[in-house]
């Protein structure tokens, strides 16, 4: 049976207020997690991402505390990364509501954390999210495949090849990659294909495609390219699209979705 495609929307969230901005850059103001999180589930989101795109530990109480105010209100799986760092981090996270843990830098910076994670809680509890840049052709030799992970929401550039970190990453337990585009991020272009067609050829587990929307019809190629779920954000939170006209978008061109009750 062919698994339905998931229609993802992502919250951003710093100093407990949903933020977005282009390249990870110049972001504003996008309003309130838990009422943007509780419209996504009535309009039929599979999922919803919670990202603290600041996470520092000043704010960390405050992450705690609107995941959990968001698992109160919202049904189906809730994924939360950002500053999560060892697996007692993931432990509290799991306890406060979210369903499945996002790691960045600190995986990069100790890659057995992934291991750590996996083997206490599951790869489905496990998602490596990649903020993926392309290289300059003067740092060409930095990446074989022209692609490179940055961490530090996407403001520190690395040498490490995305697409083999990527294969590290799974081959260590992370059950799924959430592959996003810091190039495309915002840009309302669409997603970047090559980059997702090039993680579909390394990864053997489910990839979310994210950074780049802007129409209905950015959504379809996405999945054509190999992505099991696409993920957006703006164009969910100024209302532009709605999760439903995304999965009648999809349905159109022959991908499943799922219809809920609540919404779709």
């Amino acid at each position: 049976m062919t698994l339905a495609t998931r229609v993802i929307p992502c919250l951003d969230v710093a100093g407990g207020r949903v933020v977005k901005g282009v390249n990870f850059l110049d972001l504003r103001d996008m309003g309130d997690p838990v009422e943007l999180a509780k419209a996504y589930f009535d309009q039929g989101a599979d999922e919803v991402t919670f990202l603290d795109v600041t996470a520092t530990v000043d704010e960390r109480a405050t992450t705690y505390d609107v995941v959990q105010r968001t698992a109160e209100q919202v049904f189906i799986p809730l994924t939360v990364g950002g500053g999560v760092r060892s697996t007692d981090d993931v432990a509290r996270l799991l306890s406060v509501g979210a369903d499945k843990i996002g790691v960045n830098s600190a995986a990069i910076a100790r890659p057995d954390l992934l291991d750590e994670i996996a083997d206490r809680f599951g790869a489905q509890v496990l998602v490596l999210s990649l903020d993926v840049k392309r290289v300059s052709p003067e740092r060409r030799e930095a990446s074989a495949s022209g692609f490179v992970v940055t961490t530090h929401g996407g403001r520190t550039e690395t040498d490490l090849d995305a697409l083999v970190w990527a294969r590290e990453a799974a081959e260590r337990g992370a059950g799924e990659l959430l592959v996003n585009s810091i190039d495309a991020d915002g840009t309302k272009r669409g997603f970047d294909l090559e980059l997702i067609s090039a993680m579909r050829d390394v990864a053997r587990v489910p990839i979310i495609a994210s950074g780049g929307a802007g129409a209905v019809e950015h959504f379809a190629p996405a999945i054509a390219a190999g992505a099991d779920a696409v993920l957006a954000a703006s164009v969910f939170h100024t209302g532009q699209l709605r999760v439903g006209e995304v999965k009648d978008a999809l349905a159109r061109e022959g991908i499943p979705v799922r219809r809920t009750e609540a919404g779709g």
